[in-house]
């Protein structure tokens, strides 16, 4: 049989191999997933989710993330939509397949010079900073690090001192008397009523150092958490006992967000006007500043408009001086640790 040349060939002869991804033509149309579940991620397992339907802590499933998400996180507090087997059943497996807008979030990065910052909880109404008066002693260069990134992530910040049956609080509180910042007081030997009712009906994020106390808080207010305690070493520096964040339902009502012990809070993600929106007392006094004002005053910043804003009687010296030092806390020269 004499062979035809490929200029005789028609389109009914040729075989035509479809490509590595499919013969279908791509689209960008995505499904709309009307009828998606509503819930609440509470936990985070590599690369599984735990998913409270309606926000019912009883309810829960497993679920994985859907392509169709790309590279967009999955973080603990988010407002999810699911396909799939929402029964809750063993082995079954939903899927995420999309997420509503935050209305809050924390974010840290691993130091002051990391570029990626990390979502660590997303949605939470409140962040109340957890440090010890004692054993180890109080870091405030931490707490106002915790304040900066509360005020630049849209959480109201609540400073929760514990261990006080072996230390005082009010040389620490001294420092916080002019940010209108609210505190609570627990001690080892008593019940948090304080805390727990600034924390019922409401979604709230824990953060702190190792050792300060903080699952042994949790455990007393939700008594079936069973968050692991340690004690703290010899250099005074915290333990680590919570290995992941989750997210426990309070029997009052609302969440409280146990994260794991941190040493460190990176501010990379913050700019002085974040920390700035915290005090509206002082705010307008930055429209006489130069261009790229850091704030800071002498000797970095000579000609900054709030020193002058303050000597005309708007604001307190007191204030201004509290800002400064959240400002210095997110350049990193203060003591975080």
């Amino acid at each position: 049989m004499k062979q035809r040349s490929w200029r005789e060939l028609d389109e009914s002869d040729v075989r035509v191999r479809p490509g590595r991804r499919g013969s279908r033509p791509r689209t960008k149309r995505r499904p709309e997933h009307a009828d998606a579940a509503a819930a609440l991620v509470i936990g985070v397992d590599r690369g599984r989710y735990t998913c409270a339907l309606d926000g019912d802590p009883h309810r829960r499933v497993t679920a994985m993330r859907a392509r169709e998400l790309g590279r967009k996180s999955v973080v603990i507090g988010d407002e999810v939509s699911l396909v799939g087997d929402v029964s809750g059943e063993p082995d079954a497996l939903a899927r995420i397949v999309r997420i509503s807008a935050r209305r809050s979030v924390l974010r840290r990065t691993a130091d002051d010079t990391d570029p990626f910052e990390r979502v660590v909880v997303a949605n939470a109404e409140q962040l109340v900073i957890v440090t010890s008066l004692a054993d180890p002693p109080p870091r405030p260069g931490f707490i106002d690090r915790c304040l900066v990134a509360a005020y630049a992530g849209g959480l109201r910040p609540l400073l929760c001192l514990t261990k006080s049956d072996l230390a005082g609080a009010d040389d620490l509180l001294e420092l916080y008397a002019n940010l209108d910042l609210p505190v609570v007081v627990t001690r080892f030997d008593s019940e948090p009523d304080a805390l727990r009712a600034r924390l019922d009906g409401r979604v709230s994020a824990l953060v702190g150092h190792s050792g300060v106390g903080k699952s042994t808080l949790v455990n007393k207010l939700v008594p079936e958490a069973d968050r692991a305690t340690g004690a703290v070493s010899a250099i005074g520096k915290g333990r680590h006992t919570s290995t992941s964040a989750v997210a426990l339902p309070l029997p009052g009502g609302g969440w409280v967000v146990d994260t794991p012990g941190i040493r460190s809070f990176g501010l990379a993600h913050v700019t002085p006007d974040d920390v700035l929106a915290a005090f509206p007392d002082l705010a307008e006094g930055v429209e006489d500043c130069p261009p790229h004002c850091g704030h800071l005053g002498a000797p970095e910043d000579p000609d900054c408009g709030l020193d002058e804003w303050v000597a005309e009687g708007h604001g307190t010296p007191r204030r201004l001086a509290s800002l400064r030092r959240l400002l210095h806390s997110r350049t990193g020269r203060e003591d975080q640790d």
